[in-house]
């Protein structure tokens, strides 16, 4: 990923001095996600380009070694080590850290003064409109190229990623501050955990200039990616400008609130009681977070958690503490790898499936084998699928247009897509069904959350 800053008028080659970094002098830096090379592709009188250029190896990214300590982050096919992502954030932060904070001892005054500067960032993922909504107002001309896929195959149409331009009269410090916060708002991951830090991490570069910003919610909303907890406490802290002591009664107000997913698991686990199921299988089990819920009913007997990535179950036996778990309790639970486009007998044999929000992350043309394998080859008594609504995805600031909640959902049904696909299934499989919404409610758009609870016709 390519980062480029033009400075033009007098003397532009104090952009050396302002930046720390000497134009002459190319400059390799060793960052926990790769390489990363400062080097000066243009020096004169009138205009001075500096480049940031990183250096990741996909592969190490994959694996796990570049950025992770308990395996990789993304697959092996990803864009992570070319467009511009929180990857290049992290880099500029530590490379340009005291040109940020507006500091030259040598050039106080030329760091404390705006001035005609140019950045340009190669290969964004987002939009046009995107860049003019964030930028713009913070006084940028903004300049967007989209390119084909593949000049020779037209028909693959074109690139989802653009090249952004921004130009203004600005400090320095300014600059490096609005590209530190917005960059990640174009991306949907970031190559780390995001904790409570992230909030006075984002304050801290962004306070001055974000509360004030027309797209001041949507910015910390895809910030924030879809931890909202943490977007409403820094939404309120820029709102009110509170003192620590006021802003503990906001943190305690705000642990209050009910998260989308507890409440999807909460209402999962009051649909297995009321099925009457002793014995159930989670499909998808993540991290088992229904499980620990699931151990606390004396009802159920026996709990299997099923996921085709073994990282996960390691994951989910962290956070079970199965090692050290009563005997008692360990004697309910099983934790299995395998996937659910195979035909499995370790699938057959419980009372109640659930699968809960994993049927979007199965490419359609293998959902058909989802289907037969739960439905036709275990046959539960009961299953219960979870998945996005895509028609309450409008409301969602950080989204745009046609945009899916999660990169790796590979598609999102709207409501009466999914009544469809459970009638469908009803048909097919001698299955009756009857589908709800979890979460907050649109009149026009209903719940973030639809399910559909199958029960086996006798």
């Amino acid at each position: 990923m390519l980062l480029t800053i033009t400075y033009k008028g007098r003397n532009t080659q104090d952009l050396g001095y302002l930046l720390h970094k000497n134009p002459y002098r190319p400059q390799k830096f060793e960052l926990n996600s790769g390489k990363a090379y400062v080097f000066y592709p243009e020096v004169s009188e009138e205009s001075t380009t500096v480049a940031l250029l990183l250096d990741i190896n996909p592969i190490d990214l994959a694996k796990g070694k570049l950025g992770s300590k308990e395996g990789g982050l993304f697959d092996y096919v990803n864009d992570r080590p070319y467009t511009a992502n929180s990857f290049l954030s992290t880099a500029i932060v530590r490379i340009f850290g005291t040109a940020m904070n507006g500091k030259c001892e040598n050039r106080q005054e030329l760091a404390e003064s705006p001035l005609d500067l140019t950045a340009r960032i190669y290969t964004v993922s987002g939009s046009k409109e995107l860049a003019e909504e964030i930028f713009s107002p913070l006084g940028y001309s903004v300049k967007t190229e989209k390119n084909m896929l593949d000049e020779k195959f037209s028909e693959w149409g074109e690139s989802p990623y653009i090249n952004l331009e921004i130009s203004g009269n600005v400090k320095l410090s300014d600059m490096l501050n609005h590209l530190y916060v917005l960059i990640p708002v174009f991306d949907r991951q970031k190559h780390y955990f995001i904790s409570e830090d992230e909030i006075d991490k984002l304050i801290s570069h962004g306070g001055e200039w974000l509360s004030q910003h027309p797209a001041r919610n949507k910015i910390i909303y895809r910030y924030f990616l879809m931890k909202k907890s943490y977007a409403h406490r820094t939404i309120d802290r820029l709102s009110e400008n509170l003192s620590d002591e006021e802003f503990q009664v906001t943190e305690s107000q705000e642990e209050k609130r009910t998260s989308l997913n507890t409440l999807r698991l909460e209402t999962v686990k009051n649909t297995v009681i009321a099925s009457g199921a002793k014995s159930v299988i989670d499909l998808g089990c993540g991290e088992c977070r229904l499980e620990k819920i699931l151990l606390k009913e004396s009802q159920i007997r026996k709990i299997t958690a099923c996921d085709v990535s073994v990282i996960e179950l390691e994951k989910a036996k962290s956070r079970l503490h199965y090692d050290t778990m009563n005997e008692h309790i360990k004697e309910k639970i099983s934790l299995m790898q395998g996937s659910l486009t195979y035909r499995d007998e370790r699938f057959c044999g419980y009372d109640c499936a659930c699968i809960v929000e994993v049927i979007e992350h199965i490419e359609p043309s293998r959902l058909s084998a989802v289907e037969s394998i739960v439905f036709g080859y275990a046959k539960p008594r009961t299953v219960i699928v979870t998945t996005p609504n895509r028609d309450y995805n409008k409301n969602y600031e950080f989204l745009s247009e046609g945009q899916l909640r999660h990169s790796d959902h590979r598609f999102e049904f709207d409501r009466r897509q999914f009544k469809e696909w459970c009638g469908m299934i009803c048909e097919k499989f001698g299955y009756s069904v009857s589908i709800s919404g979890i979460g907050d409610e649109d009149i026009e758009n209903g719940q973030p959350t639809q399910m559909g609870v199958f029960r086996k016709c006798v």
